[in-house]
């Protein structure tokens, strides 16, 4: 359950299936049209005493083809296990054919080439391949013989150890109970007498938690979940977001990831203002060091949902996501990116510096206004060409004057009356 709850808190923050039993009666063939959004599978279980015939559905209308896989039908063969022909191995192959036939019929035929085929054999198949290894070898290749010539996807025929066939056996049974897919759990991040249904493709679509989802889950369906108010057990699962198992640099922050040390004034905007402002104006708890930020934390995180509303009923929609918020902050600068209680005093959280939103927004134009193409430097210019005209014609009509100016004044200098 807790791996399906820190599957929840990132965005806030398990093909067919082998059985090992016996069906006693033959269900009767199905001429009814199936409708195009189904898939099939066929299993055959070989067992000492006969061989029972599976076919399975499930939706093939949801992501990656997964759905409730259920029981189309299924068939007896008549006669013995196939271990029972030993001695006449392609009589083990002969005897499939009549519930082979069956499965053309109660498979659409559109879908046979895209149906998969399996045979296990259990108990009869493992002793006679411990006391007779040839004559088992001899009685799978004519069972493979036989399947090999049906239109379907056939996978292979083998001996299921008694270990396989345990597993198997649990698989089936906890699939049947929807064990792999508890309804109802407790969230140790919300708080305690909160409650909500989360749907699974919610959960597992993201590709944050796709590889944690089950091989086989009903994407449409819920699971409904109530808070708990456990901050110990919150701080643990969120911690578990971190990965510093492995640096291939002189350090690293987490996952990896090359981090010189922290120092030096920083400012944190958007969620992290948001919730060290719900801590400090709702709460009323002093976090001005990273102790006190745990501390409030985990006081925040033990609240009960009467006891926050009480504080913010403004915020009801925001209000069960606190306490993670605040553990994943806390979480991530001392123990992602190694904040200290020294470094930790040069972060300010704010919304705003001046009149401005702290943002990538503002960011976002400059770096794209910085980036717009530039005149070539050959073609630039201080004024126009009528501008440089005006400008030489001036320049010359003063060179001229101060000229005719000189000669004037020279001349007055050599006449006879100059004193």
């Amino acid at each position: 359950m807790a791996r399906k709850v820190l599957s929840l808190l990132l965005p806030s923050l398990l093909a067919a299936v082998g059985l090992a039993g016996l069906l006693l009666l033959c269900v009767p063939t199905r001429d009814v049209w199936e409708p195009p959004s189904l898939k099939y599978g066929i299993v055959l279980d070989a067992g000492s005493s006969h061989t029972s015939m599976f076919i399975y559905k499930w939706p093939a209308d949801k992501k990656n083809d997964t759905g409730i896989v259920s029981q189309h039908s299924s068939c007896n063969v008549h006669g013995g296990g196939i271990s029972s022909y030993a001695d006449n191995p392609s009589g083990a192959g002969q005897s499939l054919v009549e519930c082979l036939d069956q499965a053309l019929r109660d498979v659409p035929k559109d879908r046979h080439r895209g149906t998969p085929l399996y045979l296990g054999a259990t108990a009869g198949m493992r002793l006679l391949n411990l006391t007779r290894p040839e004559a088992a070898t001899n009685v799978l290749a004519a069972v493979t013989r036989t399947l090999t010539q049906y239109p379907f996807h056939f996978h292979g025929a083998r001996i299921l150890s008694g270990q396989d066939e345990g597993v198997f056996g649990w698989v089936t049974a906890n699939y049947l109970l929807e064990k792999f897919i508890k309804t109802h759990g407790p969230h140790p991040c919300w708080p305690r007498g909160y409650s909500a249904q989360v749907q699974l493709q919610d959960v597992y679509d993201s590709p944050c938690t796709a590889a944690q989802g089950p091989l086989t889950f009903n994407s449409s369906a819920s699971i409904s979940l109530s808070g708990s108010s456990e901050p110990a057990l919150c701080r643990s699962l969120v911690s578990q977001l971190f990965n510093f198992s492995s640096c291939h640099f002189s350090q690293c922050s987490f996952n990896g990831v090359f981090q010189p040390p922290v120092t030096g004034s920083f400012i944190a905007f958007s969620a992290f203002f948001y919730t060290m402002d719900f801590l400090r104006t709702v709460m009323g708890l002093p976090v001005a060091t990273l102790q006190q930020l745990e501390a409030a934390a985990t006081t925040l995180c033990s609240q009960t949902w009467s006891e926050l509303q009480a504080r913010a009923p403004g915020e009801r929609a925001h209000l069960p996501n606190y306490c993670a918020g605040a553990t994943f902050m806390q979480q991530l600068l001392s123990r992602g990116y190694g904040f200290d209680e020294r470094a930790f005093s040069g972060v300010t959280f704010q919304k705003k510096a001046g009149d401005t939103a702290v943002g990538w927004a503002l960011g976002y134009m400059l770096n794209l206004t910085n980036l717009i193409p530039a005149d070539p430097p050959g073609l630039r210019k201080g004024t126009d060409f009528s501008s440089w005209v005006v400008l030489l014609l001036l320049f010359a009509a003063v060179l001229l004057a101060a000229l005719v100016l000189l000669l004037r004044q020279a001349r007055s200098a050599k006449s006879p009356g100059a004193i």
